[in-house]
């Protein structure tokens, strides 16, 4: 299964050696680091190679956009997510990483580890011993150093031949194109005197539409000649010479422009273009201002814009962070930025019982990394809002499979912050659902304890029940539901409306219920409870009542209504990325399925699943009576189309995407 890949920037051009000495290293070597200059091309060689001969070489092809790390503190979790791992193990994460990598002929791309070259290396080190099939290509601006990577030096483009088509490529997607011999003349020198840079190329065309090339060549003369003056004797560095290229651009961008480029820098992933104008606007740049800056922008590709997310190139990002400097803006444009991602993740929260639920989701996942740079901005500046923004997102992590980084804020917060209780009471009870997911459960029932006492004493009926869930959440997982019920009853005694924690008491209920036998109460509550989800329009905790009432369907004997139930649940979990979730549910649909006598597909559907726990890192999880309901299942599902053709359909099913096949059992 692929990961992310960065967007493509136009056309590549050339290469062709470069591109078959990289995949030939690539079948050859263990560990292959392209080492070049900013702005060179190594990101975009190596998603090249990754994407045409990846498939041809490797089973799997992973990219890990090391860039937006400002530190080390989650390179292993950046890494994991790059692998589609959501990891929900105790255990060390690189052992969990390796266990999701081992087994299968592997492409990891560790792209941009410059900043990071002793941490990469140790991670690549160890990965690689523990996995034999893996094969790891990082770029980088130096190497990394370890006793067997092989070097693979990435020079300019030539200047007479593919520099000069990339310039003529990218001049046509600004409208230029040249049909005069003294043009291409024009054209050839500007590569020379670029060096045949591939980023510099690309910010020189963008200016074509605004004069002609001859008029550039000209210009560059001027300013590069010096450099290369008979008694000199030596040529300008290329470095100076994309340094010349990114100055040049911005002493052609409007003052508007300049000061937009600058703020940009403060972002970490593709930036969505709402949260640009909210942190990047104020002073000259008002909303209308604004807009006209990031379109000049994106007609000078300073930035790229795709899918309302604007990119910028790394050596470009650091260059406007080096004038947000000189501006004197660098600590208030990154207040604005943590302020900005602080709102976002207290509107989620307040969101998460409503029609919204899924939407937050989906944006908290797009803006990962800016939020995690907005938490180490809030930690060294206002430990009280980090711990209030880690407070709100600690469960939406939880869901989304960021464990580690929830786990990691939470005990930063914890150490930083001791008043109020109930930004305390919070983060007891946020971390203790990472460890109960985790399978930490005695660790998880002293964090309830502790989320109980602080909530006690902030007077906060809300975080009172949320403190009970946690509490008999543990409960159920370690099957003792009459006392996991008589936790919940005691939270909602008096409780009214709709809110978060109430549907999540309620929802431990149910599941105490159906674990103790009391099926008639257990489906009137469920169904209840998923009724009033449905209105709210919220997506969680109505999977998992779909998914006790697929329980209950099954140990009535009713495997068709069971078929629907689990189908239900695997619709809602998809659209809030919850990996354990869809584990679960492709289980009970395949003891659903076993019970219908399907025993093919229920093949099918416990292969799919398998992939799904691979992704959350341990082995199948779940209340415990689902353990008898799966085991007999599978054994049913033998007896029905015998060993060698279930073997043959679950074989098959984890050789599959997981996301295709979840979406053709939904379509039945």
């Amino acid at each position: 299964m692929e990961s992310w890949m960065p967007p493509e920037n136009g056309p590549f051009i050339g290469r062709e050696q470069d591109i078959e000495e990289l995949a030939s290293l690539l079948d050859e070597q263990r560990l292959v680091t392209l080492v070049g200059m900013g702005g060179i091309g190594k990101s975009r060689l190596a998603a090249q190679v990754a994407g045409e001969w990846g498939p041809k070489l490797f089973a799997s092809v992973h990219w890990a956009p090391l860039w937006s790390l400002a530190n080390a503190s989650l390179l292993t979790s950046l890494v994991a997510d790059a692998c589609g791992l959501m990891d929900h193990s105790p255990g060390d994460q690189v052992d969990a990483l390796a266990a999701r990598i081992r087994g299968r002929r592997t492409l990891l791309v560790l792209d941009s580890c410059e900043h990071l070259v002793g941490d990469c290396a140790a991670l690549a080190e160890a990965l690689l011993a523990r996995c034999p099939e893996l094969v790891v290509l990082a770029t980088s601006r130096e190497p990394l150093g370890t006793a067997d990577e092989f070097l693979l030096r990435l020079g300019p483009l030539p200047v007479d031949s593919e520099a000069v088509e990339l310039l003529a490529a990218r001049a046509a997607v600004v409208g230029v194109r040249w049909d005069r011999p003294e043009d291409f003349v024009a054209a050839a020198e500007v590569c020379r005197w670029l060096e045949g840079v591939p980023l510099a190329l690309v910010l020189a065309a963008a200016q074509l539409r605004e004069r002609p090339v001859r008029t550039m060549a000209r210009i560059l003369r001027g300013r590069l000649a010096l450099a290369e003056a008979p008694e000199s004797g030596v040529q300008p560095a290329r470095h100076r010479v994309l340094r010349t290229a990114i100055g040049w651009s911005h002493e052609l961008c409007k003052p508007h422009e300049r000061l937009l480029w600058a703020r940009l820098s403060v972002f970490r992933s593709g930036a969505a273009v709402d949260d640009v104008i909210r942190v990047c606007r104020g002073g000259p740049l008002t909303d209308t201002v604004l807009a006209e800056a990031l379109d000049g922008l994106v007609r000078k590709s300073i930035v790229t814009l795709s899918d309302d997310r604007l990119h910028v190139f790394d050596t470009v990002r650091e260059y406007g962070a080096l004038w947000l400097a000189e501006l004197g803006e660098t600590r208030a444009t990154a207040d604005r930025h943590a302020a900005r991602f602080h709102e976002l993740a207290l509107k989620a929260e307040e969101s998460w019982w409503g029609p919204h639920q899924a939407r937050e989701y989906t944006r908290l996942a797009g803006c990962h990394h800016d939020l995690c740079a907005a938490l180490e901005h809030l930690l060294a500046t206002a430990p009280a809002k980090a711990a209030e923004m880690a407070g709100a997102l600690g469960f939406f992590w939880a869901c989304s499979g960021h464990l580690h980084e929830a786990s990691h804020y939470l005990e930063e917060c914890m150490q930083l912050v001791g008043e109020p209780s109930a930004v305390r009471a919070k983060l007891y009870w946020a971390l203790g659902v990472v460890r109960c997911l985790r399978g930490e459960h005695d660790t998880a029932a002293r964090l309830a304890g502790r989320a109980d006492e602080e909530a006690v004493r902030a007077s906060d009926a809300e975080l009172l029940r949320d403190a009970a869930y946690l509490r008999g959440l543990v409960m159920l997982l370690r099957g003792e539901p009459l006392d996991a019920l008589a936790v919940a009853e005691r939270a909602l005694a008096g409780a009214t409306g709709g809110t978060p924690a109430v549907a999540r008491c309620r929802l431990v209920r149910v599941f105490a219920l159906t674990a103790s036998g009391s099926l008639a109460g257990a489906r009137a509550e469920a169904e209840a409870l998923r009724d009033d989800s449905t209105r709210a329009g919220e997506h969680w905790t109505r999977a998992y009542t779909e998914y006790q009432l697929a329980v209950m369907a099954l140990y009535e004997e009713r495997p068709a209504d069971a078929v629907a139930h689990s189908r239900a649940m695997l619709r809602d979990k998809r659209l809030i990325g919850d990996a354990f979730g869809l584990g679960l549910g492709l289980d009970l649909l395949a003891v659903s399925l076993a019970a219908r006598e399907r025993g093919e597909e229920a093949a099918v559907a416990y292969g799919t699943g398998r992939l799904f726990w691979e992704m959350v890192g341990h082995p199948q999880r779940g209340t415990p009576e689902l353990h008898p309901l799966r085991e007999g299942a599978e054994r049913s599902a033998r007896r029905q189309i015998g060993d060698e053709a279930y073997d043959r359909a679950y074989g098959l099913a984890t050789l599959a995407d997981p996301f295709a096949s979840l979406e053709g059992m939904l379509a039945d």
